[in-house]
């Protein structure tokens, strides 16, 4: 609830701080003492428009500040800090502005935007009046009201988890569709690469040995005309080098005999020789086996374009190559399957579109049956505050699609005079009207979310019993929020729990608002002043003291 509001040199007021009390509390005095001045100010932490017209003659800056009491509100709490605002039980909003335009916010002492504290304030306090009334104001708002007098509230909120899961459900395969026609343009490209690449049977390192086969091939009449000779050489022609090694083995052998330190190097020339005839050897029979053979190298040569080609387009390795065949199968695969997967959704989104049409058209069925009923409540309570002609009615419209919270649209009509069409309500309630006819539902529907309540205007046009009336229904609603109240009336006034009365003065040649919070004794000579004018008799006292009893 709000407990302290404190405002500088907005208008007329130059420095005003006031603690409000739970219950009800009401705001009187003379006009133009500076009452509608407080619903500005208030007005502002709600996010309204800040003008410098606001700004009191002769000052740079105004600014304003509300302290709630947020302790029975823990989701705010959580929501708060979230938002990186540090809270524990008490909610702190400054707002100021000036003349240069450089308007600022802070929350709990964090610098704000007006988006934030568009999300934060208007759940901690409404304003009832002219040019208020928000609530009343938004057609989206009346559902909710009908829902509350109808026990709806859980129906309704599962509709909307209904409808949340469907809504992400249907952008789910949304995406998927859209995953799927870029996919279906992909995939003839991704099968013809796929498949090519497995034709072609690739194995790592084939390339390497397919160059050095190739090099062998295009070289194979020098390999045997070179290795021919060079066996010819060493050990089949006259003087081949074997020959004469044996010769000069030979020699040494016959040195060796006589002297034997020489019989290592019969041993090193023996196996030199054993060496070089297997050298021969093998050169014999590589000649003999290597011949040009021109249909083997075109076959190189033709693998290896192969390769070249698809290296080109792939990858620049053979191993790059298989890994591309990995990923872009890997992506058929995921194609293949998105078709399995948008089975599933599209059944899955079949199934809740008929759960949620079921549980829309209970939602409408109870919504259309207990319209007659919120609308009969309504103008009973509301004709019973001085508008006796005053006529409600409830429009529910289909909606083609559905909405969050069903498939209707509602609106609450209203006409205030005999003979009138029930018309929208922010085409034809004035500003009192709207209060009065929020408190009419706030004596259908007590509970509320919003902590505290502020009417302005709820008085305007009756007197009487009913305004009477009218004090003990604000006390009612009172009993479960804080409510403050204008008032001119002293019936509604003697209801209060908490009284204030608001003054303009005089203070060195500048006229001034004080506030000041009404003891028992001077709450009799208010309630006098509201009853008799400016001359307070003895008579009007003892009325004044008579109202006060009865309404304890």
């Amino acid at each position: 609830m709000l407990t302290d509001l404190t405002i500088k040199n907005i208008a007329i007021i130059d420095a005003l701080h006031i603690s409000f009390a739970s219950g009800l509390t009401v705001l009187t005095g003379e006009t133009g003492a500076g009452k509608s001045i407080i619903i500005d100010a208030v007005g502002l932490i709600l996010g309204g428009r800040a003008s410098t017209d606001l700004i009191r003659t002769g000052e740079e800056e105004a600014s304003v500040e509300a302290l709630f009491d947020i302790s029975a509100l823990p989701a705010l709490g959580r929501q708060l800090a979230e938002s990186g605002i540090d809270c524990d039980t008490e909610l702190l909003v400054k707002r100021s502005i000036s003349r240069s335009g450089k308007n600022r916010l802070f929350i709990n002492g964090s610098m704000a935007t007006l988006n934030q504290l568009s999300e934060i304030t208007p759940r901690l306090i409404n304003i009832y009046g002219q040019h208020e009334s928000q609530t009343l104001l938004r057609p989206e708002n009346h559902l909710r009201l009908l829902d509350s007098f109808a026990g709806l509230a859980d129906r309704r909120e599962e509709f909307t988890e209904l409808y949340e899961r469907l809504r992400l459900l249907r952008e789910q395969l949304a995406r998927l569709e859209d995953d799927m026609r870029e996919a279906d343009r992909r995939l003839d490209l991704l099968s013809f690469q796929s498949e090519e690449i497995a034709k072609a049977a690739l194995t790592i390192g084939e390339d390497e040995e397919l160059q050095e086969r190739r090099l062998v091939l295009a070289h194979a009449e020098k390999l045997a005309t070179v290795s021919h000779e060079t066996f010819e050489r060493l050990y089949g022609g006259d003087g081949a080098l074997l020959g004469q090694l044996r010769r000069i083995n030979a020699g040494i052998t016959e040195l060796a005999a006589i002297d034997h330190t020489l019989q290592p190097l019969v041993e090193s020339l023996e196996n030199g020789y054993l060496q070089l005839e297997d050298a021969a050897i093998s050169l014999r029979d590589y000649a003999s086996h290597r011949e040009a053979d021109p249909g083997a190298l075109q076959q190189a040569e033709d693998r290896l374009d192969q390769i070249g080609r698809l290296q080109k387009k792939y990858g620049a390795s053979i191993e790059a190559i298989l890994q591309y065949q990995q990923q872009i199968d890997a992506e058929l695969d995921t194609i293949r399957e998105q078709g399995q997967d948008r089975g599933q959704l599209e059944d899955r989104c079949a199934e809740l579109a008929a759960e949620l049409s079921l549980a829309g058209a209970e939602l409408t069925s109870r919504r259309s049956e207990a319209a007659s009923r919120f609308a009969g409540a309504l103008e009973g309570e509301i004709r019973q505050l001085a508008m006796k002609n005053a006529r409600i009615e409830i429009s529910i419209e289909p909606l083609p699609e559905p909405r969050p919270h069903g498939f209707e649209r509602l609106e609450l009509l209203f006409s205030p005079n005999a003979g009138e069409p029930p018309r929208p309500l922010a085409k034809i309630a004035s500003g009192g009207e709207l209060s009065r006819l929020m408190l009419a539902i706030k004596q259908v529907l007590p509970e509320s979310d919003v902590p505290s309540l502020i009417f302005d205007e709820v008085d305007t046009g009756i007197g009487g019993a009913v305004s009477e009336l009218v004090g003990k229904k604000l006390k009612n609603v009172a009993a479960c929020q804080q409510v403050l109240c204008i008032t001119h009336l002293p019936q509604v006034a003697v209801y209060a729990d908490q009284h204030l009365r608001v003054e303009k003065l005089v203070n060195a040649g500048r006229t001034v608002t004080r506030i000041s919070a009404l003891d028992p004794t001077e709450r009799v000579s208010e309630i006098a002043r509201m009853l008799a004018g400016s001359e307070i008799t003895d008579s009007a006292k003892r009325h004044a003291a008579e109202l006060l009893a009865a309404a304890r």
